[in-house]
């Protein structure tokens, strides 16, 4: 397995998770079409094909994780984490999606309504459903946006070191911008706390793609990618820290570091570098697996089968322990005549 994982390069690391979700300490790889099925089944939801893969133990059943927070970054195969969190090595890095997760979230907390955002601030990609509308209502998501929230006076050009890194290029910005993300959407939800007590799960998919960029313009052996993945690795750990604060030790938080896919991305995207519009339609194009009528149906023929089943019972019991002489008329006509005769 430690020869395997020099191979793979990529790389699947736990930050931060609550005592209910285990995840073992070795270096078993794990496939990269399979890693919403550890965030689906981390949250205790159930996958259409089990997954064999160790480093994912049982757990406790009854207590399941608040939210999952799943950071995607693209352009680098590993990351100097904290030696507090655990990593396992990719196989078959091939993109991957949480829509799934989301739909599970949908079906089986639909009237509560949870926090569901999935964002890459890079391609202008945002899906916000449930609670998340009315709270992230004023994340920046769009390049345009980000660039003017970077200039404004509570962002985090006013604390983060830049050192080797500009801001008057394009590239930088773009990859500060996404940091600057971060650090909104903890901020935002710190203004909010009701929504990470509530009982419904919540679920973050984020995906950063500044990293690669910066390593395109520069080199990998530049001083700004350097610079960049260390300001980087400091940002993810402090934005794992507050989510997993704000949501009462009670999250798992994810990070996948992806030098490059092995297919080609299924959805289309934009250029990370292209004149920013606002676009806010629905690039999944999510829909329910049943309609709202479903559960109505459903209970209608339950109870209605139920009802007749008991009834069934009820009178099958009576007619084997009816009485002839007294509890038919049949036979009490029939005695009756036989009486005047």
């Amino acid at each position: 397995s430690v020869c395997f994982s020099g191979v793979c390069g990529d790389e699947f690391s736990v930050l931060r998770s609550p005592q209910s979700v285990v995840f073992r300490d070795g270096s078993w790889p794990i496939p990269g079409e399979r890693i919403p099925d550890v965030a689906a089944l981390s949250m205790g939801f159930s996958v259409q094909d089990d997954l064999s893969w160790p480093g994912l133990a049982v757990g406790d059943l009854f207590h399941r994780p608040r939210a999952t927070v799943l950071v995607t970054v693209k352009g680098v195969d590993k990351l100097s984490l904290p030696g507090k969190g655990i990593s396992y090595p990719i196989d078959n890095a091939v993109p991957f999606s949480l829509d799934s997760v989301a739909n599970a979230i949908h079906t089986l907390f639909s009237e509560e309504t949870p926090v569901v955002l999935q964002l890459a601030p890079s391609e202008e990609r945002v899906y916000m459903v449930g609670k998340a509308n009315s709270v992230f209502e004023d994340l920046s998501v769009t390049l345009r946006q980000l660039r003017n929230r970077l200039f404004q006076d509570n962002s985090i050009l006013s604390s983060l070191p830049l050192n080797s890194l500009s801001r008057n290029n394009e590239v930088d910005l773009l990859f500060l911008s996404e940091l600057q993300v971060l650090h909104d959407i903890a901020s935002l939800l710190s203004r909010h706390k009701h929504l990470a007590k509530d009982h419904s799960p919540d679920l973050y998919s984020l995906e950063l793609a500044g990293l690669e960029e910066v390593g395109k313009r520069y080199g990998e052996d530049s001083q700004q990618f350097k610079d960049a993945s260390q300001i980087l690795t400091d940002s993810l750990q402090k934005f794992a820290d507050e989510m997993f604060n704000l949501y009462g030790e009670n999250a798992v938080v994810e990070v996948v570091a992806i030098k490059a896919f092995n297919s080609p991305l299924i959805r289309k995207t934009r250029s990370i570098l292209q004149s920013s519009q606002s676009k806010t339609e629905n690039p999944y194009n999510l829909a329910y697996p049943y309609n709202y009528n479903y559960s109505v149906v459903f209970n209608i023929i339950l109870w209605m089968m139920i009802a007749l089943a008991l009834a069934v019972i009820v009178i099958s019991y009576n007619l084997w322990n009816m009485d002839p002489g007294y509890d038919s008329i049949i036979y009490r006509m029939t005695n009756q005549k036989i009486r005047m005769d």
